[in-house]
C-alpha cells in the first residue's frame, strides 16, 4: 500500500464532524462559544460577589508598599544602597468622578477576572472545536495544547501583574510635571492600567503557541525567524515600549522573558519542520 504524509486510518473514524456541512460546523462552534461564555460569566459572578477580595488585595495592593514586589525592591534598595530602587512608597490617590463610575468599574473588572480565571476553561472549548480537524498522529503530538496554553497565559498575567504593574504605577502615578500640579488619578484610569497590562502580558506569553502554528501551516520557519532575528528583537522592544511606562528598566525588563519566548520559538519551529520533513520521507 502506498503511504500517503497521513493515512486516511491515522483519522478518527468516529468523530462525527468529518461528515458535517459548514452550517453544521457554524452551529458547533457557537456551542463551543456558548460555554465557554458561560464560564466567563460565572466566573464573573463570583468575582463581583467577591467584590473586597478583587478590589483591595488585587487591584489595589500594588500601589501599596506592603506588595510582594514593592517589598523586594525596598530589600535590593537597602543591599544596594540605591534609594532610588524603591518604588510605590507613597500611598497613592485615587477619585471617582462620575456617578456610575464605581458601579461600571465594578462590573467590567468582574468581567476581566472571570475571562482570566476561566481561561483555561476557554482555551479547552477552543480545542474541542479544533481537534476532529486534525488527524490522529496531530491529536496525539498536540494532546497537552490546553495546559501549555494555559501555563503561558497565566504565567504572562501573573508576569504584569507583579513586575510591570508597579513599575508602570510608580513612574506614571509619581510623575509630575510641576509642583503645581497634585496627582489625583481617576480610579477608572488606575484599574484599566492594572488589568490592560496583565491581560496584554498574557496574550504576549502566548507567544510560542503562536509559532508553533504558524510553522504548522508553513508560513514560519527556524531558518526565517533567525535570519529576522535582529527585526524581531526591535519589534519586541518596540513592544515592551508599548506596554510598559517609558522608562529604559521597565522596557528591558520585560523585553528579557519577551526575547526568550522568541528564542523557545525557534526550537518549537525547528521540531515542527524536523517532523514535517520525516513525513515527507516517508512518503
Amino acid at each position: 500500500m502506498t503511504k500517503t504524509k497521513y493515512s486516511e486510518k491515522e483519522k478518527s473514524k468516529e468523530d462525527p464532524k468529518e461528515e458535517m456541512s459548514f452550517l453544521e460546523h457554524l452551529e458547533e462552534l457557537r456551542w463551543h462559544l456558548i460555554r465557554a461564555f458561560l464560564a466567563i460569566v460565572l466566573f464573573a459572578i463570583l468575582a463581583f460577589i467577591n467584590k473586597d477580595f478583587i478590589f483591595d488585595t488585587v487591584i489595589f495592593n500594588p500601589k501599596t508598599a506592603d506588595f510582594w514586589t514593592n517589598r523586594m525592591f525596598a530589600k535590593l534598595a537597602e543591599l544596594t544602597g540605591t534609594d532610588s530602587l524603591r518604588i510605590n512608597t507613597t500611598e497613592l490617590q485615587l477619585i471617582s468622578i462620575k456617578m456610575a463610575d464605581n458601579f461600571m468599574t465594578h462590573v467590567m473588572t468582574s468581567i476581566i477576572a472571570g475571562l482570566i480565571v476561566s481561561s483555561p476553561y476557554v482555551f479547552y472549548e477552543v480545542w474541542r472545536f479544533i481537534s476532529p480537524a486534525l488527524y490522529e498522529k496531530e491529536r496525539r503530538h498536540s494532546g497537552g495544547a490546553v495546559i501549555y496554553m494555559s501555563f503561558l497565559f497565566i504565567t504572562g498575567v501573573l508576569f504584569g501583574y507583579y513586575l510591570i504593574v508597579p513599575l508602570s504605577i510608580h513612574f506614571l502615578g509619581s510623575y509630575s510635571i510641576s509642583s503645581e500640579v497634585i496627582n489625583q488619578i481617576n480610579m477608572r484610569s488606575y484599574i484599566g492600567t492594572v488589568t490592560s497590562i496583565s491581560l496584554a502580558s498574557g496574550v504576549i506569553f502566548e507567544l510560542p503557541i503562536f509559532v508553533y502554528f504558524l510553522s504548522k501551516i508553513g508560513i514560519l520557519t527556524p531558518d526565517l525567524m533567525k535570519s529576522y532575528r535582529r527585526h524581531a528583537y526591535v519589534a519586541l522592544l518596540l513592544l515592551s515600549a508599548i506596554i510598559t511606562p517609558p522608562d529604559v528598566f521597565s522596557q528591558i525588563m520585560v523585553c528579557i522573558p519577551l526575547v526568550f519566548l522568541y528564542e523557545i520559538g525557534i526550537i518549537i519551529s525547528r521540531r515542527v519542520n524536523k517532523k514535517a520533513e520525516e513525513n515527507l520521507e516517508s512518503i
